[in-house]
């Protein structure tokens, strides 16, 4: 199994989950072979930038080539020293710039096995989206290498519940595949999962207060939040555009019209979305990472 930190080099919250898992990990217990790295994009991740030097994504260059761009070399060097040796990956990324996410994980349609996985790892929502051309996940899925993708957080920031988030449900996974690791604390309702996704942007230029965050449940027409002019005699109510729950949103205040503003899942699985991610708190937070005699 791999585990893929700062593919973006602005999305050091899977370098700091990298290092935790590390250290919980005993290299003399471990059944199996683990493959870490932390910090992909180097070059991106030294500079605070999302991109190499090159300007290249890098998570849009798979699977590379030896003869290539910077960013296709280093894709290929990726795919056929940690893709290519590997049957499970884990793949951790943040929002970007000035975005929160809800920690969830991204699987592919038809993938049977990551979809099983998923519910192991256990966080807050599942997302199933189309495999992009050039991305590290349609590269594994080639060499028939199953990838649960985390999103979670914001770029250049640590957030401790999504990095607990991240190891509990790393380990998770670890122990359910046999690989001899200890079994951290359960947690009670499953996610919720959706198969589609969209953006809500803003009706026009302004600055935006929200009233709901990341976890919460909406319903189309409902209030989200107000935009206002800076002399305050304007006081719009944005509405959701769709039912469901929101697993992204800005945090930037001051808009334009068409900027997106919060992200939404619609659910297939029906759940309570507050309760949910109350629960994943309850156990991330507690004392201790493990519960008391629990090894696999």
């Amino acid at each position: 199994m791999f585990i893929s930190g700062s593919v973006h080099g602005d999305e050091i919250i899977g370098v700091e989950i990298c290092r935790r898992v590390i250290n919980a990990v005993s290299a003399k217990r471990l059944a199996g072979t683990l493959l870490c790295v932390p910090i992909v994009n180097a070059y991106g991740f030294v500079q605070h930038q999302r991109y190499l030097p090159d300007r290249r994504d890098l998570n849009r260059c798979f699977p590379g080539s030896p003869k290539g761009s910077l960013a296709a070399q280093l894709a290929h060097h990726f795919t056929e020293q940690i893709i290519a040796r590997s049957t499970i990956g884990i793949d951790l990324h943040s929002a970007g710039l000035h975005r929160e996410n809800l920690p969830q994980i991204r699987i592919s349609e038809g993938r049977t096995r990551a979809a099983e996985l998923a519910e192991i790892f256990a966080a807050p929502a599942i997302i199933v989206s189309n495999l992009r051309d050039g991305s590290l996940r349609q590269t594994a899925a080639d060499h028939d290498c199953d990838v649960l993708l985390l999103e979670a957080g914001e770029a250049l920031r640590f957030d401790e519940l999504s990095m607990r988030v991240g190891v509990q449900g790393i380990l998770r996974v670890m122990a359910h595949l046999g690989m001899n690791v200890r079994l951290p604390r359960k947690v009670g309702a499953r996610p919720i999962r959706s198969h589609r996704t969209s953006w809500l942007r803003a009706p026009a230029g302004g600055i935006f207060r929200a009233t709901k965050t990341n976890g919460a449940a909406v319903q189309k027409g409902e209030t989200i939040g107000f935009l206002a002019d800076p002399f305050g005699d304007v006081d719009e109510p944005v509405e959701a555009h769709i039912s469901g729950v929101i697993i992204g949103r800005s945090n930037l205040p001051v808009v334009n019209q068409g900027d997106a503003l919060m992200h939404i899942a619609e659910v297939d699985r029906h759940a309570t979305a507050e309760d949910r991610l109350n629960d994943i708190e309850d156990a991330a937070f507690a004392d201790g990472l493990f519960d008391e005699d629990e090894i696999v």
